[in-house]
């Protein structure tokens, strides 16, 4: 099974720029369709983006669109996640996670994920 380890978070500005990435060990990373979530306090956890195993295929929530960018690289085996423009309501604990399950619209639920990671805090002021 894979390990994920988080890492990027922070305090930003509204309008500003954080990139998260997220390292996997352990089983072939390329196994693994990628996704990242975010959980602010008192909601429940909400997909954000997701990303096949080639890359070739890419999925994210509306509020993010155009903003966010997801991409991965498996010879390093990381999975990042680019966020410009944020806003307050970005504000949130962001996970990625890991599933062998094949590649769609399924990768937008949490539930499809057997792999999660620790998580890092993603503060945006106003």
């Amino acid at each position: 099974q894979v390990q994920l380890v988080e890492s990027g978070g922070g305090l930003v500005q509204a309008g500003g720029s954080l990139r998260l990435s997220c390292a996997a060990s352990g089983r072939t990373f390329s196994d693994y369709n990628m996704g990242w979530f975010r959980q602010a306090p008192g909601k429940e956890r909400e997909f954000v983006a997701a990303i096949s195993w080639r890359g070739y295929n890419t999925y994210y929530t509306d509020s993010v669109k155009g903003r966010f960018t997801i991409s991965r690289d498996n010879v390093k085996s990381t999975v990042s996640l680019q966020m410009d423009s944020l806003k307050p309501e970005d504000t949130a604990v962001y996970y990625c996670a890991a599933t062998t399950v094949r590649a769609g619209s399924v990768l937008t639920l949490h539930s499809v994920y057997s792999t999660w990671g620790q998580g890092t805090q993603v503060t945006v002021s106003s």
